[in-house]
């Protein structure tokens, strides 16, 4: 069995070949293909966390594996990884484990990919300006993602710590600024990552047109009620998105309690993908991409690392 640590996954992973994977794979979920339960979950009170397994099978790649991923919020402020995990693949024809790999880089990097195949599929194609809310992991994988599917001219960072935000706008070529709401105002593409309990992105700094995705982690609402019912909503499931927090999105949860969204408007990337529905109809619409992850992101993932470590070397060979 091959075990694979995070330079190794970072070093094999081809990040325009994941968001390329990460498309028919969408579509196979939306169409009843990819075998994903609901994802379990062991919450952690007395620490603030919680151990989630996300098993699935993808018959499309294929692979068999599953994720073993914790969350907890409150590492940020120790310096430590907030989201750790290791992900387990298997042969699909005999249940064989074949690897086990790092999952905090597999989550970071197909997180921000399938961020930049929703771009792909709803930013205007004209969009060239970025806007970065947040300051941890996803904030630096989106910063270097999405610029694979637009051409962005212009990056701009804000976060809750000022100094965490000047550090990582000069790490990544882009403009630190002071407020969300500074760097948001004009963007064509809003890209929130943050554990905010508050919004951060609210309807009144947004205009017509703008992209954003959400991929925060919070017990309260990363995009406030406003946005969720004025925008084009697209998530990776609908049964993953709608369930109850934690599984879910409290955003789209509480519009659809509050009778601002019905669920049978929530789009699917994947059924974009087919052309089953439809995302951005128009230039002036406001679209919305909500993700709360979905292990076939994993198994894709999983398995272009593992193709490129048996073709090209990597990891280290154990034995059970």
């Amino acid at each position: 069995m091959l075990v694979l640590g995070r330079r190794d996954v970072e070093g094999l992973l081809d990040p325009v070949a994941l968001i390329d994977a990460l498309a028919p794979a969408m579509q196979a979920l939306s169409e009843g293909r990819a075998h994903i339960p609901a994802r379990v979950m062991a919450p952690v009170p007395d620490h603030g966390g919680l151990l989630a397994a996300m098993p699935g099978y993808l018959p499309g790649v294929p692979v068999l594996g599953a994720k073993l991923v914790t969350v907890f919020a409150s590492n940020a402020a120790k310096g430590i990884d907030t989201h750790q995990a290791l992900v387990a693949v298997f042969a699909p024809g005999s249940g064989t484990p074949l690897a086990v790999m790092d999952g905090a880089s597999i989550t970071a990097i197909r997180t921000a990919a399938a961020s930049a195949l929703a771009t792909r599929l709803l930013a205007r194609a004209d969009a060239s300006t970025l806007a970065i809310i947040g300051t941890g992991v996803q904030a630096r994988s989106h910063a270097r993602m999405i610029p694979l599917v637009r051409d962005i001219t212009e990056v701009r960072v804000a976060g809750r710590d000022p100094a965490k935000a000047r550090a990582l706008a000069d790490e990544i070529g882009a403009r630190a600024v002071d407020a969300y709401e500074e760097a948001i105002a004009g963007a064509d593409i809003v890209c929130a990552c943050t554990h905010a309990h508050e919004p951060v992105v609210r309807r009144e700094w947004l205009t017509e047109g703008q992209h954003v995705t959400s991929v925060g982690f919070t017990d309260g609402a990363e995009v406030d009620a406003a946005t969720v019912a004025d925008a084009v909503v697209v998530v990776e499931s609908r049964p993953a998105s709608l369930a109850e927090h934690p599984a879910g999105a409290n955003e789209l949860a509480w519009a659809i309690r509050d009778g601002l969204l019905d669920a049978d408007d929530v789009v699917e990337v994947g059924e974009v993908v087919a052309g089953a529905r439809t995302g951005r109809t128009s230039d002036d619409q406001i679209t919305l991409y909500k993700s709360v992850g979905v292990a076939v992101q994993d198994l894709v993932a999983a398995n272009l690392v593992l193709a490129a470590a048996r073709e090209r070397g990597g990891g280290t060979e154990v034995e059970l």
